[in-house]
C-alpha cells in the first residue's frame, strides 16, 4: 500500500546558523542526527526567512504570508485577530495542530475584546496561541530587568525546575542558564555566574542535563506522541515543536560545554572593507552593543564554542525522537521538518545577532523528509532552488489534503515544496527570495535620522544578486554571490551596478503590487463569477429590450400583473 504521510513533526531550533550542521560542512561540529534526516529526505540549502527578527519571521510561518501581509513585523506586536493561521488551515482539513515550545505570539488583546472573543474559549485559545492547540508553550526568555520582566506570562519550565527541586526564584536564569563559582559560602552556596555574561559561556550550566530546556521539550514531544499513538483519536496531527535553543545566552550544561574550544572557533566571515566606507545602514547596525562585542575575538572565543555545544545538544535530542519514531513504526507515516527561525551572525561582517540580510542571518536550515514512495527518487539530496519560510505552510496544506482540494492560494503566499521532494521541479518556480526587515523601536532607526514609517530594509535575491533596499532614501546593498559569496563587496553604491539594483528594485516593486489581502474570495469562486455560475440572481444591467437578454433570464419579469389605480 503507498505511503503517505498522515502525521507531521514541525521542529523548529531558535537562532540556529544553516552552516553550522555537519552535512552542511562544518568541520569540527558533528551533527549525526540532522545528518540522518538529511540522508533520509531533502536538504534546501537556498532557505530564506521572511524576516530575520524572531516575531516576524515566526508569524510568516505560521500564517504563510510575508511579513507586510500579516503586520506583525517585530517582536512583541500582535498577530492580528482575524489572522488565518496553519491551525486554522489544517483544522478543516481533518488535522490537529499542537505546539509544543515557542511561538513568541503576541495575542491581539484589543482584537479579540472588539470582537468579544473570550480568552477562556478555545477559540479565543487558539488566536492567542497563533493557531495551535497548546500541549505546553513556553517561548524561552525569562529575563528580568529593572522595568520588569521581557515575558510575564507563567514559565512551564520554571514550574518544571522548580518541582525538581532548583532554587525557587528564577531557576530558567539562575540554573538552566548560569553557571555557579567553585567557590562555596558556609551554606553551600555558590555566587550566580550569569550566562548573560558571555565570559561565563565555558562554564557548565547550573542544571543537570537531563533538566535542561532542550530534553524537557524533547520529553513533552515523547509524550505527547505516545499519547496519540495510544487514543482512541484516530485524528492525524501536525506537531509543532520549537526548541528555545542555541539561541542565547550561550551556556550550556556538562558534557556539553566542554565539547568544543577556542581551537574550533571558525575565522569571521568580516573584512577591513566592511568598515572603511560602509553602507550608513551597516554601519548602524555594526555600532550596537552587540555588534561590537562580538567583533572582539575574545567574546566569539567564548560565545561560539558554547554555541555548538547547543547544537550538539540539540542534536542528540533530536535523535530521541528519530529513534521513537523509528522504533514504533511511525517514521513511515510521518513528515519532519527541521528549520530555523534564522540565524545568528557570531562576529561574522563585524555583527552580532541577526537583523540584517547577509547569508549567516537570513539563511536557515531546511531539512524535509517525506515518507512517501513518491519521495524515494530525492531522498540523500539537495535541493537549491529559492526556497521561503512562508513555502512550508502551503507544504503542510497540501499534505493535509493530499491533492483532495485546490491550495488557498488567495491566504497562502508561500508554495508547497512537495514537487521538489516527488522530484518533479516545477517549471515556473519564484525569481527571487524575498525578506523584510521593521527597525523602527531599534537605536538604528534614531542613529540613521529616520522616521517610524521609514525604518524598514527588503531583500531581494535572485539566486545570485542579493539587494537590501532601505526606505527612506538611504542607499542601497548590493552583493554578487557569484563573484563575492562572503558578501564582502557592497556595490550598491557603484554605478556600474546601477543596472542590476534598477532590476532588483523592479522585482520588489512586482512584489509589492501581488494581490495579497482578498482573502475572503477564492480565485476559484471569483473564476465562477466570471462564467456566470450562481450568478444568474435576476440583476439585468445594461439591458434595452428583450433582444440584450435571454428568455431564461426575462422569465420571472414575465407574466401579467393588475392595474395599481394610482392615489387620488
Amino acid at each position: 500500500m503507498p505511503r503517505h504521510p498522515r502525521n507531521i513533526l514541525f521542529v523548529m531550533y531558535d537562532q540556529l546558523r544553516f552552516d553550522y550542521l555537519g552535512c552542511a560542512g562544518h568541520p569540527h561540529l558533528a551533527t549525526p542526527n540532522f545528518d540522518r534526516l538529511a540522508a533520509m529526505g531533502v536538504r534546501f540549502t537556498n532557505a530564506y526567512v521572511q524576516s530575520p527578527i524572531c516575531g516576524a519571521s515566526r508569524m510568516s510561518f505560521y500564517t504563510g504570508r510575508y511579513v507586510q501581509s500579516h503586520g506583525a513585523a517585530w517582536n512583541n506586536y500582535p498577530l492580528k485577530a482575524g489572522e488565518m493561521t496553519l491551525g486554522d488551515h489544517l483544522r478543516e482539513r481533518g488535522m490537529d495542530a499542537v505546539l509544543i515550545g515557542k511561538t513568541h505570539m503576541k495575542v491581539d488583546g484589543a482584537g479579540l475584546d472588539r470582537l468579544g472573543i473570550s480568552r477562556e474559549g478555545i477559540i479565543g485559545a487558539r488566536i492567542a496561541e497563533c493557531g495551535f492547540d497548546a500541549h505546553v508553550r513556553d517561548d524561552g526568555l525569562w529575563a528580568e530587568g529593572p522595568d520588569g520582566p521581557y515575558d510575564a506570562k507563567p514559565s512551564p519550565y520554571n514550574d518544571f525546575l522548580r518541582a525538581r527541586g532548583y532554587a525557587p526564584r528564577n531557576p530558567w536564569h539562575d540554573h538552566a542558564n548560569s553557571g555557579l563559582s567553585e567557590e562555596l559560602d558556609a551554606d553551600g552556596l555558590g555566587a550566580i555566574e550569569s550566562g548573560w555574561l558571555m565570559r561565563n559561556a565555558a562554564e557548565p550550566a547550573n542544571v543537570r542535563e537531563e533538566d535542561s530546556e532542550t530534553p524537557w521539550l524533547t520529553d513533552r514531544a515523547l509524550e505527547f506522541m505516545a499519547s496519540r499513538a495510544t487514543s482512541r483519536r484516530a485524528v492525524p496531527w501536525l506537531c509543532h515543536l520549537s526548541y528555545i535553543k542555541p539561541h542565547w545566552p550561550y551556556i550550556v550544561p556538562a558534557p556539553y560545554h566542554a565539547m568544543y574550544g577556542p581551537e574550533h572557533v571558525l575565522p569571521a566571515l568580516r573584512d577591513p572593507r566592511e568598515r572603511e566606507d560602509p553602507n550608513p545602514v551597516h554601519a548602524a547596525f555594526m555600532a550596537s552593543r552587540v555588534s561590537r562585542s562580538f567583533s572582539r575575538d575574545e567574546v566569539r572565543e567564548a560565545a561560539i564554542p558554547a554555541y555548538m555545544g547547543l547544537v550538539r545538544q540539540c542534536d542528540d535530542h533530536f535523535g530521541r525522537l528519530l529513534d521513537h519514531l523509528q522504533e514504533t513504526g511511525a517514521l513511515e507515516e510521518t513528515m519532519i521538518v527541521v528549520t530555523s527561525d534564522h540565524g545568528d551572525y557570531l562576529g561574522d561582517h563585524w555583527m552580532g545577532e541577526k537583523d540584517l540580510f547577509h547569508e549567516p542571518s537570513v539563511k536557515v536550515p531546511l531539512i524535509v523528509y517525506d515518507p512517501s514512495q513518491a519521495a524515494d527518487a530525492t531522498r540523500g539530496t539537495t535541493c537549491n532552488a529559492l526556497v521561503e519560510a512562508i513555502d512550508l505552510a502551503a507544504t503542510f496544506v497540501e499534505v493535509a489534503d493530499d491533492g483532495t482540494r485546490d491550495s488557498p492560494s488567495h491566504i497562502l503566499e508561500g508554495r508547497s515544496l512537495r514537487p521538489f521532494l516527488h522530484d518533479k521541479k516545477p517549471a515556473d518556480w519564484r525569481k527571487a527570495a524575498i525578506s523584510e526587515y521593521d527597525y523602527s523601536c531599534t537605536p538604528m532607526a534614531d542613529r540613521l535620522g529616520v522616521c517610524v514609517k521609514d525604518a524598514r530594509l527588503f531583500m531581494v535575491f535572485d539566486g545570485r544578486y542579493k539587494l537590501i533596499h532601505a526606505e527612506g532614501g538611504l542607499p542601497p546593498m548590493l552583493f554578487d554571490l557569484e563573484s563575492d559569496p562572503r558578501e564582502f563587496n557592497d556595490l550598491g553604491r557603484d554605478p556600474a551596478h546601477a543596472g542590476e539594483v534598477a532590476r532588483l528594485r523592479a522585482l520588489l516593486s512586482d512584489w509589492a503590487l501581488r494581490l495579497s489581502q482578498r482573502t475572503t474570495v477564492s480565485d476559484a469562486a471569483i473564476l465562477a463569477r466570471r462564467r456566470g455560475t450562481g450568478g444568474n440572481t435576476g440583476v439585468l444591467i445594461g439591458v434595452y429590450d428583450e433582444a440584450d437578454a435571454n428568455a431564461e433570464e426575462l422569465a420571472v419579469y414575465s407574466g401579467r400583473a393588475p392595474r395599481i389605480a394610482p392615489d387620488g
